[in-house]
């Protein structure tokens, strides 16, 4: 009786053995094959043509040009620099540092690719409002997107703090 018992504690060891074996498999398995979300990227492609919530139409980073002809309809006022500041320090500070000096000021920057200088005049001439808003919303070679995090209106008022801040 007693290696009956004991029979029947083995096969009852062995198949939790082979079921948690069984989860683990899975568990694994599943997490190789779901897709990588990484933040400020898209997970699919937005189809041609679509207008965001704010009513505002994104035209792609690859037709930039495009994008840079755009005028900027948000008065520069002091308002709109004050929002412009706030939203720059939550979600550009960290790369392109508190006074936008770029280079390695940011907590990221120091780890990655120097930022450029946002106040250089020469920078601030060759760029229009349009392009600044584009590579906000859009993003470029290495800066990410945040159309998904700031609203259009959101972005130009960035676009006005950083003309304010610019060297005259």
């Amino acid at each position: 009786m007693k290696y009956v018992f004991i029979l029947m504690l083995l096969v009852v060891g062995a198949a939790a053995g082979a079921w948690g074996a069984a989860i683990v498999v899975r568990w694994n398995d599943d997490m190789t094959q779901t897709a990588r979300i990484v933040p400020g990227e898209r997970v699919f492609p937005m189809p041609p043509g679509v207008v965001p919530r704010d009513g505002e139409l994104i035209v792609p980073k690859e037709q930039r040009d495009v994008a840079a002809k755009r005028p900027n309809p948000v008065k520069v006022t002091d308002a709109s620099i004050a929002i412009g500041r706030e939203r720059y320090v939550t979600f550009c500070v960290p790369c392109h540092g508190p006074e936008a000096k770029g280079g390695i000021t940011g907590l990221v920057a120091t780890k990655f690719i120097p930022t450029p200088d946002l106040t250089n005049a020469e920078l601030q001439k060759q760029r229009t409002d349009g392009y600044w808003h584009s590579y906000i919303v859009v993003g470029g070679a290495v800066m990410p997107a945040y159309g998904e995090a700031l609203s259009s209106q959101e972005a130009w008022h960035i676009v006005n703090f950083l003309r304010s801040v610019a060297q005259k």
